[in-house]
């Protein structure tokens, strides 16, 4: 309700509904890019979209491109489309291919579509061709896959190994304190939400983009306290506009039953 109040107040101030739409939405993107981050970045997914067009040029031309599969495969998965980077990768494996990028990409991509125990393979065989895989990645995507099993301990098992690989992660630590919430350790879960939120303000500002949404979920009360800014801001914008916008609003005048 109260977006749909800011457009009619911009739109009576601009004159045109098309650009107080195009204001309404240019904010709201930017304010995403500095708070919860939910919107995609359009130019990251206009590159990927081109990368991702090539390659499946690259492969209608030829089939056998085992590379171009796992490329096209690991973008897949970094649009959320894990059942179709399956089929683009399972050539890969059923060719033969066992190196830790391609164990790593089916293993994510089968425990994003459900496939639980097909998953836990094929990261099992990429966590032991190379432990140290993206500094942790492979511990990463099995707590992530164990918690959502509800298999407590064997996420604890990935997460801990995963803090001692990156110890500055927050999302590792976020799901660490689901999991031991999970085990019934409601004080250790609080702690380690607390480190969360430490280790994310210690960060580098272009770091801490990536990680926001994982603090803001250890600690929710501070992007709810901005969002209770916010509205208090477009209220007030709101409050100071109405007076413009009922002087610009046409005046109707009676007309009498004689003139009619």
């Amino acid at each position: 309700m109260s977006k749909l109040l800011v457009w009619y107040l911009l739109a009576s101030l601009t004159g045109s509904p098309l650009l107080a739409l195009a204001v309404l939405i240019a904010f709201w993107w930017a304010a995403d890019r500095f708070t919860f981050r939910l919107f995609p970045d359009p130019v990251r997914v206009w590159r990927r979209w081109r990368r991702a067009d090539a390659l499946r040029r690259t492969l209608a031309t030829n089939p056998h491109d085992r590379r171009a599969r796992l490329e096209l495969a690991e973008l897949l998965l970094e649009v959320r489309r894990p059942r179709e980077a399956v089929e683009v990768l399972r050539p890969n494996v059923e060719a033969g291919d066992d190196d830790v990028h391609t164990a790593f990409a089916m293993g994510a991509a089968l425990a994003r579509t459900g496939y639980a125990e097909q998953a836990e393979r094929a990261l099992g065989a990429a966590r032991a061709a190379d432990p140290e895989f993206r500094a942790g990645e492979v511990d990463l995507e099995l707590g992530r896959l164990r918690l959502g099993r509800g298999d407590f301990a064997g996420a604890r098992e990935a997460l801990d190994r995963l803090l001692v690989a990156r110890p500055g992660t927050v999302e590792g630590r976020w799901l660490l304190s689901r999991t031991l919430a999970g085990l019934g350790d409601a004080a250790g879960a609080r702690r380690v939400r607390a480190e969360a939120w430490r280790e994310y303000a210690a960060l580098p500002a272009f770091h801490r983009r990536h990680e926001r949404r994982w603090a803001w979920r250890a600690r929710p009360a501070r992007p709810l306290a901005w969002a209770a800014v916010a509205l208090l801001l477009l209220a007030a914008a709101a409050r100071l506009a109405a007076p413009a916008f009922q002087g610009a609003a046409p005046t109707h005048v009676a007309i009498p039953d004689d003139e009619r």
